[in-house]
Order: C-alpha cells, then sequence, then structure tokens
C-alpha cells in the first residue's frame, strides 16, 4: 500500500482572466513588399493578413508577457502572489537558460511561483493550458499563469515570399485557477514529427560558431542571414485543413458536445484559408462567432489563441461564459485542442 498522501487540488479548473499585449508599431503589408516580389492583393488573398506588429528593442519576450500578465491578472481578480506556477510557450527567446518565465514570475510579484518555458510552437498555448489544468486538480498550485508570447519579426526573413508576410510579435495571457464545474475539456493533443521538416528554423545555432560560416546562407546583399521560420506553404495547409478539422471534431466530442452547443471558435491564427476551411468542414452554425485576429495581428505562434480571446472579449464580439472550442496547431507538427468556458 502507497504511503503517499492524496493530493488534494480543485475538483475541475476553469480560466478566470484574460489579458493581452500588442508592439506599439503597426506594419502594413507594403512594408513588407519592398523585400519581396508581390502585392497587397496577393498577400490578403492567400493568408487573410492587411497588417501586423512588429516589436521595439523594449518590447522584449519578457516585457510583452509582463503587460499581458499584468492585464489577465488584473481581469482574474487575484494578486500576483497567488500565482503558483508560470507557463512561458516561445519559440523566440534567444537565451537558451535560464527560462524567461523565471523572470516573469519575479517581475511580477509572485511568491517564488514554479516557473517553466516549453517549446510547441503554435500548439504552446494548448499545451500550457493543459498543464495549468493538471497543477490545480493535481493541486501543486492554486492559481496558474498560462503565456503565449512570441517576437517572430526576428525570426522572419524578410525576402522569403512564401513567409515574409506571414509572422507578427504580441503576448497573450490567462489566469487559470480552481472551479467546482469543467470548464475546462479533455484536451486531444499530439504531433507528427515525420513532417516536422515542413514548419523548421532554417538553420541551426550551432552552425552560427567559428568555423561553421561557410554553411550559412546569405541574403540578396552578401550578408550572413539570421535563422528564420520557413515551411512548405502547401504541405501545412493540407495537414491544418484536414488533419485538425479532425483533431477540433475530437475535442467536441470529447467535452461532450456538438457544434451548435459551441458559442465562440477561436483557431490558431495562421491563415484566414485555412480558418474558413475548418468552419465548412465543421459545419459550424451561423450563430458561431469565429475569430479573425489574423488579418490586424498576423500568425503569432503561441501567443494567437491568447491574443484572439482577448480581442473578442474586448469587442464584445464574444461574452463571458460563452463556450469555445480553441485549437493550435503548427510546429512539430504539434497540435492541442480543447473547449473552454470564456472568462
Amino acid at each position: 500500500m502507497s504511503k503517499i498522501k492524496p493530493s488534494k487540488g480543485a475538483p475541475y479548473a476553469r480560466i478566470l482572466g484574460v489579458g493581452g499585449y500588442r508592439p506599439i508599431r503597426v506594419v502594413p503589408n507594403e512594408v513588407i513588399l519592398e523585400k519581396i516580389d508581390s502585392s497587397d492583393e496577393w498577400i490578403r488573398s492567400r493568408s487573410g493578413i492587411e497588417t501586423r506588429h512588429w516589436a521595439n528593442d523594449e518590447e522584449t519576450v519578457a516585457a510583452m508577457s509582463i503587460e499581458a500578465s499584468g492585464k489577465a491578472i488584473a481581469d482574474a481578480g487575484i494578486s500576483a502572489e497567488q500565482i503558483g506556477g508560470v507557463i512561458v510557450s516561445t519559440v523566440s527567446h534567444f537565451s537558451q537558460t535560464p527560462a524567461v518565465a523565471t523572470e516573469i514570475a519575479d517581475k511580477l510579484g509572485t511568491a517564488k511561483a514554479a516557473a517553466f518555458d516549453i517549446s510547441a510552437g503554435c500548439a504552446g498555448f494548448g499545451y500550457g493550458l493543459t498543464l495549468a489544468k493538471g497543477m490545480i486538480v493535481e493541486g501543486s498550485a492554486q492559481y496558474v499563469l498560462v503565456i503565449g508570447v512570441e517576437r517572430l519579426s526576428d525570426l522572419t526573413d524578410l525576402e522569403d515570399r512564401a513567409t515574409a508576410f506571414l509572422f507578427g510579435d504580441g503576448a497573450g495571457a490567462v489566469v487559470v485557477g480552481p472551479s467546482e464545474e469543467p470548464h475546462i475539456g479533455p484536451t486531444v493533443w499530439g504531433s507528427e514529427g515525420d513532417k516536422a521538416g515542413t514548419i523548421k528554423q532554417t538553420v541551426p545555432w550551432n552552425e552560427y560558431r567559428i568555423g561553421d560560416l561557410d554553411k550559412l546562407p546569405l541574403d540578396s546583399e552578401g550578408n550572413v542571414k539570421f535563422p528564420a521560420i520557413t515551411q512548405e506553404g502547401q504541405a501545412v495547409f493540407r495537414w491544418a485543413v484536414f488533419e485538425m478539422a479532425k483533431v477540433a471534431q475530437q475535442a467536441l466530442d470529447a467535452a461532450g458536445i456538438i457544434p451548435d452547443d459551441l458559442d465562440v471558435f477561436i483557431p490558431h491564427q495562421a491563415n484566414e484559408r485555412i480558418i474558413d476551411s475548418m468552419v465548412k468542414t465543421l459545419k459550424l452554425p451561423e450563430h458561431v462567432t469565429v475569430a479573425r485576429d489574423v488579418r490586424t495581428t498576423g500568425n503569432t505562434s503561441a501567443a494567437s489563441i491568447p491574443l484572439a480571446m482577448e480581442r473578442l472579449l474586448a469587442t464584445g464580439e464574444a461574452k463571458s461564459g460563452d463556450t469555445a472550442l480553441v485549437i493550435g496547431f503548427g510546429a512539430g507538427l504539434a497540435y492541442a485542442a480543447t473547449v473552454v468556458t470564456l472568462p
């Protein structure tokens, strides 16, 4: 017989507050067109993107996260001292160690909260939300802060016609806390590592060591290019449209609801054509509000779902208590989908 005491966590968990931060600088498609042979019409028709936000030197991964987190904590009606865990999903914090989550936890004023980073690309928010739910139900924390944050402008090749227009910067955060009723459904998640090469970093960091410079790509002026995110657009599109609609349906089934029960659909803001295709495949009824933050924010990877959630609530397109299907998918190829009640 085990001598370990059973955990004394909450019966369930729910999202209690949400916050977002978008950098000050707004970048229209015209700026992107300075480096690639394309058109505003082509970018909009391919992605739906009209503008995106790019961070300045002061808008670091940590700084944007702290801004978004402060709003989420206030929205949840708790204090930073009550936060027992900080989970940050990002691929654009360039210090390998320590985790940026530890800096964020300290500067927010938490009481030495457990803090760690995860790297799951565009599925990262869903991964973090699932981990937070487990921490609360298990009893290792009463409130957990989940942050999705990216400075993808640092990882964008502005001469790559396939990706230069896609990425933006920003941070979104939610506070997850205890609940007497289930407000975060079972997560359907996974990865397809055999397709990992379809979204990847162009050059691994170790090739930037002295002696490896001859392996590095050059820009049109002969300068060494910084690593960037690249993707096989058509392969990613097909995977997202056909496979992720199945995952979204599985998340609905796991939560015990049907599309008619939904109020809101918040998919990863990768591409508006993907969003439209998923809506059609899932046969979502017209009353379901669909997040389209991609139009003015671009693809912010791990930050895209909480940023879209925050905007829907701020504009009144969605309201507290609405039932929402959220799904993230991207590099890895990793994915995560669940049904939640909006804060």
